[in-house]
């Protein structure tokens, strides 16, 4: 998909334990009451190394097939030799492979299917996938289980001064338009709502967040740099504070001082009646 960030397979595995922390679970155990008896499809958008069905799967009734939607193959293939998990009766998944394009998949494509699911997908998303994904599903009469899409909302302590001008700046490259395609960003998860309640679904969304302390360092040091690092390219005004900003951030880090909230939120969808 021309445009989507590249991500790396470890970079997934570095954040599945605070993503899996951070889903929610009431909508996942929500998802699964919603889901009939017999044979259980999950389709999986964006599925990158499979840690959304690792996660849910042992949720969820069984026999599961899940199929994995994923523009990268390589990331798809890593899912499908990783170790299968087990559904709610312990009893091993499958697992199918479909990598493509999000922005051509079809209604029939999910045809059967007993639920849709994503997770930090919205927000890399354009409008024209956006809408092509909620169509699908409400042709489908499938549910939609979405998950930790971003709002673009970061709480620091301690704070600091440069603290709103770097998220304000990291927002903002969020938006930006490559390849003639301009990301949602922190507006995904609120248009994908506004879609399906158009179409007459229930929606139910749920505030979900990243706590990011000493217990991930890593993965708040990595975090860090990223945000900080799309921000600059964004906001080139920011170099000016950056060196002082980065060591600051980084040496509480290290002293195990700095804490981040990083807010994400969770929707099921779900046709009426």
């Amino acid at each position: 998909m021309i445009g989507i960030p590249l991500v790396s397979a470890d970079w997934l595995a570095l954040r599945e334990p605070e993503d899996a922390d951070a889903r929610s679970h009431d909508l996942a155990l929500a998802a699964a009451a919603r889901i009939a008896e017999g044979p259980v499809i999950v389709h999986d958008l964006g599925s990158g190394t499979g840690s959304m069905m690792r996660w849910l799967a042992p949720l969820l009734p069984g026999p599961q097939t899940w199929v994995l939607h994923d523009w990268n193959a390589d990331l798809i293939e890593r899912a499908i030799d990783s170790t299968r998990p087990r559904d709610a009766n312990n009893v091993a998944i499958s697992v199918l492979a479909q990598p493509g394009d999000l922005a051509d998949l079809r209604p029939s494509d999910l045809a059967g299917a007993s639920l849709v699911t994503a997770s930090a997908l919205l927000d890399v998303l354009s409008s024209h996938e956006t809408h092509t994904i909620v169509n699908a599903c409400v042709e489908a009469r499938c549910p939609a289980l979405l998950s930790l899409s971003v709002t673009g909302q970061v709480r620091f302590s301690p704070r600091d001064d440069l603290d709103a001008a770097f998220e304000a700046a990291f927002n903002a490259h969020q938006l930006r338009l490559t390849d003639d395609r301009r990301q949602l960003g922190p507006h995904g998860a609120p248009i994908a709502r506004g879609l399906f309640t158009a179409a007459g679904w229930t929606v139910r969304p749920s505030t979900t967040e990243w706590r990011l302390d000493h217990r991930r360092q890593r993965l708040l040091v990595e975090w860090f740099h990223g945000w900080v690092d799309a921000a600059i390219e964004q906001d080139p005004r920011l170099r000016t504070d950056v060196d002082r900003y980065r060591r600051l951030r980084l040496s509480q880090i290290a002293r195990g001082e700095l804490a981040a909230r990083i807010r994400h939120v969770d929707l099921l969808a779900w046709p009426r009646g």
